[in-house]
């Protein structure tokens, strides 16, 4: 997103940052790919259009931060369920047997509908 922000939307790094909540630093190091090639969720189709769709809404600011944090939840839910942690798990942890974890696609997942109701307020 910082990368779609800054390019695609030519804000600044740290116009981009701000509407990010993260550090400029951390938007150079997302830009420069330095950061954020662990997960690629942009080959997931699903995922890539959640994440253009809220860029797109935060360069025009058309989104609250309650929203934006709400629909961030949708785009990890996808990126679970499609098995794009697994690879990350398996490399952290080369002994798990990811065809038998049922972290990520739980009916449990990390925000829950509490959490989900604290970002809405």
């Amino acid at each position: 997103m910082a990368r779609e922000l800054t390019q695609t939307h030519r804000l600044k790094q740290d116009e981009a940052a701000r509407l990010l909540g993260i550090t400029q630093a951390a938007v150079s190091k997302y830009t420069t790919q330095v950061r954020g090639k662990a997960l690629n969720i942009e080959r997931i189709e699903e995922a890539r259009a959640l994440t253009l769709e809220l860029t797109n809404m935060l360069a025009k600011r058309q989104i609250s931060r309650p929203e934006l944090l709400r629909r961030f939840c949708t785009v990890c839910r996808v990126v679970r369920q499609k098995g794009v942690m697994c690879e990350l798990c398996k490399r952290s942890y080369p002994s798990l047997d990811v065809r038998l974890c049922r972290v990520c696609i739980s009916e449990n997942p990390a925000c829950t509908p509490n959490d989900e109701q604290l970002l809405q307020g």
